[in-house]
């Protein structure tokens, strides 16, 4: 008998054995019609998938034998991934310098014919064999070596399926992590946001029935923004909140609602200068996400106000629509875009050169998270400007 030597990648293919995790699988029933197909096609009454380990083989599937495994150095499948590209096969290994003596020869198996194919992964490492075995001398045709072969690489197959199978569950265990911690910081910043609103509601609610009182007209005015602003703002943390603790949601969650009535409560969280002039040149009824499309205009609005240039700001929100689709444009008189700049405006990590109408350079524009947004929801978007004319954004929607 001669104990095979091991591969020379012997250690990166028990790493790659180990990465598997076979051991933890249990039986299986796709293996088991494998070995029985391979038992049937070579008309032998043992087929086998064996993983070859450091110092023992064991089946992850057997037919005709209530073995589970085998010492290592005398396995055939030990000699068999030594040439992990083709089928080993011994007609009678009796006559064979490599098992004579040995014990599963010479012992109650009787192994007297084998052939196994090499199971070898993408990454090149040998993981066992598919085999089938006789108590007697035998030959295969040329038919059945090649039906063993295709056996063996179903077999990879499904060791590579349950492999990838492990990996989306460890991704989505991490997914939801990850989910869970953005769920619980979204809490806290809700709650550290919405105290500080919330004194401000009150001291400005005190405020108001101070000037009230007084008759002071114009401070009742501006203290009635300062509440609304506040209150749209509380109304705007608990929306998202929700959407947090499902985020799919914000793309799916449609509802009716009226264009002007989002415009108007978008308007206060601008912070636009007095002199700017924001107007909508169209309402109409919409079903949407709600939440989705209030991000988007918030955004594509607040920056039209930023990198406006000229004395009196002026932005339109435009909006028509036909049987399939909502279209969006939002249109200001500000220093507009160069046309190299243009082309990358929706890029991820883009960042304006200019510095904002408060002095503010390096924030960005954040026009790819409107993008990406956009297209989430399955529209479309553009941009077209002229320098010192103005920009317009311009998006799809499908109704």
């Amino acid at each position: 008998m001669i104990i095979p030597g091991k591969p020379a990648n012997e250690i990166e293919r028990l790493k790659a054995i180990e990465s598997y995790q076979i051991d933890s699988w249990g039986a299986e029933q796709d293996f088991d019609e494998l070995t029985l197909l391979a038992a049937e096609i070579c008309q032998t009454p043992i087929a086998l998938v064996t993983i070859l380990g450091e110092d023992k083989q064991w089946f992850k599937s057997s037919f005709g034998t209530d073995l589970k495994e085998s010492a290592r150095e005398v396995a055939f499948c030990s000699h068999a991934i030594l040439n992990d590209r083709e089928i080993m096969v011994v007609n009678d290994a009796r006559k064979d310098e490599r098992f004579v003596n040995n014990p599963l020869v010479t012992g109650d198996t009787r192994i007297v014919f084998y052939a196994g194919v090499p199971l070898v992964n993408p990454e090149g490492y040998a993981l066992g064999t598919i085999c089938v075995i006789d108590h007697e001398e035998k030959d295969l045709s040329e038919n059945q070596l090649r039906a063993l072969r295709i056996l063996g690489k179903q077999a990879l197959h499904q060791i590579e399926l349950r492999r990838k199978l492990q990996e989306l569950e460890k991704a989505n265990l991490a997914l939801v992590e990850a989910n869970t911690f953005i769920e619980k910081f979204a809490h806290r910043v809700a709650h550290d946001i919405k105290n500080p609103l919330t004194s401000i509601i009150m001291a400005a609610d005190s405020i108001q029935k101070k000037f009230d009182s007084e008759g002071d007209d114009r401070s009742v005015r501006l203290i009635n923004i300062a509440l609304r602003s506040a209150r749209n703002l509380v109304t705007y943390v608990d929306d998202m909140l929700d959407y947090s603790k499902k985020p799919a949601s914000l793309l799916t969650a449609h509802e009716t609602f009226e264009l002007d009535e989002l415009f108007e409560r978008i308007l206060p969280m601008l912070n636009a200068p007095q002199e700017c002039k924001i107007s909508l040149s169209n309402s109409a009824k919409i079903k949407s996400s709600k939440i989705a499309l209030e991000q988007i205009l918030l955004n594509l609005l607040s920056n039209s106000i930023r990198y406006n240039n000229k004395s009196q700001p002026e932005i339109e929100l435009c909006f028509r629509e036909d049987h399939s689709q909502y279209y969006f444009s939002v249109k200001d008189n500000g220093r507009g875009i160069e046309k190299d700049q243009l082309d990358k405006i929706f890029e991820e990590g883009f960042t304006s050169v200019e510095k904002d109408r408060f002095g503010k350079k390096g924030n960005g524009l954040g026009l790819d998270a409107v993008s990406s947004l956009v297209k989430k929801m399955q529209g479309k978007i553009h941009a077209s400007s002229e320098i010192e004319k103005g920009t317009t954004i311009s998006f799809s929607l499908p109704r």
